[in-house]
């Protein structure tokens, strides 16, 4: 099984919304000269259907910084698509800049943005955007991708520390995912033989999810709520991050910092990462001990560790990497407020049909009924207590 395979599943329940700053380079890293990622779109502006007044240049400035902080991590920097996480999604994220001013009107841009669009990982953004925020994004998703072509922004600037990045240029082939990294050194010319030691040097980094000719096994097989490893902590773990709201836990506490390495664990290993990060997230990703459960409960907890921890943690709460950056925040299972009123009718509803307005997919399309009936039944055993659904405890 390829990791596309594997973490199809759960990407596709992450929609626009995702804020994952550390992230943001592998949709943008090796564009093109001129700046977009991948062959370079034609900068010949294209005739916008008839429309009202053009907007103002304050509207496109939010609209700017709304996109650029919203919707890059599945549209791109320069609204193509090319972005990590729209490989694992299906359908794809639109690409705007393929995409016909006269076949989307702004006023179908304002209610994708609105509302969504079904079936898809394009959450609707009611209730995290207000009225002009909407709005202006839905303006510059036009004037900017669909009329004009533009580029948008690049990540690699001399403003984000990357003076000069052609000198690079080498490497980018790889990471535009034009030619294989496995690719048989013998058949590369000495340029790319250059590029690729390059590429596996440095921007692999974070262009982990590189072109392959052969996928092999899986890595890993059960997503985790926080990043394995220590690549980006390692110069960035004494940067202070703010506390999402609705989640309380310590913030950064680590007894490996820049200042203090001894040299006793590597760089680059999990070790430090749990050391530097996992003070926050490591102690969500452990699921409950059961004692005892049913064949049904420990069918659930495989379901549920394997497609639901992503978001709601291993342990139910919430409180991992990913769920910190949703908006609204996943349900925190564990919780006597937020269970409150939960059924069994609910619950199985709520998997099978997914949540409108949230990153909660529908599951019936992936699930089977009864692999539905045994995650919610892991549910009321290993987090909380659920009407209507008697667990082996209570047996």
């Amino acid at each position: 099984m390829s990791r596309r395979s594997e973490w199809g599943p759960v990407l596709r329940s992450l929609a626009a919304p995702l804020l994952l700053a550390g992230v943001a380079a592998l949709s943008a890293c090796g564009e093109a000269p001129g700046g977009a990622r991948g062959a370079a779109p034609s900068q010949t502006p294209v005739a916008a259907a008839p429309a009202a007044a053009a907007p103002s240049e304050a509207t496109l400035k939010l609209g700017r910084d709304v996109y650029n902080f919203r919707c890059y991590f599945c549209h791109g920097y320069s609204g193509d698509a090319k972005t990590l996480a729209a490989t694992y999604m299906e359908p794809k994220p639109r690409n705007f800049q393929a995409t016909n001013p006269q076949d989307l009107p702004i006023e179908r841009i304002g209610a994708a943005v609105r509302n969504g669009i079904p079936n898809t990982a394009m959450k609707g953004f009611t209730g995290i955007l207000n009225d002009e925020e909407m709005k202006a994004v839905s303006e510059f998703v036009r004037d900017e991708f669909l009329v004009k072509r533009a580029p948008n922004t690049r990540y690699h600037t001399p403003e984000n520390g990357w003076p000069d990045h052609e000198r690079n240029a080498a490497a980018f082939p790889f990471a535009r995912g034009e030619i294989a990294i496995d690719t048989p050194f013998e058949q590369l010319t000495p340029p790319q033989q250059q590029g690729l030691r390059l590429f596996k040097s440095a921007c692999i980094t974070c262009h982990d999810h590189a072109k392959v000719n052969d996928p092999g096994k899986v890595w890993e097989s059960r997503p985790v709520s926080f990043p394995r490893d220590a690549y980006c902590i390692s110069c960035h773990q004494d940067v202070p991050r703010s506390e999402p709201t609705g989640v309380g836990h310590p913030q950064r506490q680590s007894t490996h910092t820049f200042a203090q390495r001894d040299g006793t664990v590597p760089v680059r290993s999990p070790a430090r990462a749990e050391a530097q990060i996992g003070a926050n997230y490591v102690v969500h990703d452990k699921p409950p001990a059961l004692v005892g459960a049913s064949a049904q409960e420990l069918q659930g907890e495989r379901l549920f560790q394997k497609n639901c921890a992503f978001c709601h943690a291993g342990d139910g709460t919430a409180k991992g990497w990913i769920g910190s950056f949703l908006e609204p925040h996943p349900r925190d299972l564990t919780s006597d407020e937020q269970m409150k009123g939960m059924t069994k009718e609910r619950l199985l509803h709520s998997i099978r049909e997914g949540l409108p307005n949230t990153s909660m997919p529908a599951w019936k399309s992936v699930m089977s009924d009864a692999e539905i009936e045994a995650l919610a039944a892991y549910i009321a055993r290993a987090f909380h207590p659920v009407a209507g659904i008697k667990t082996s405890q209570a047996k």
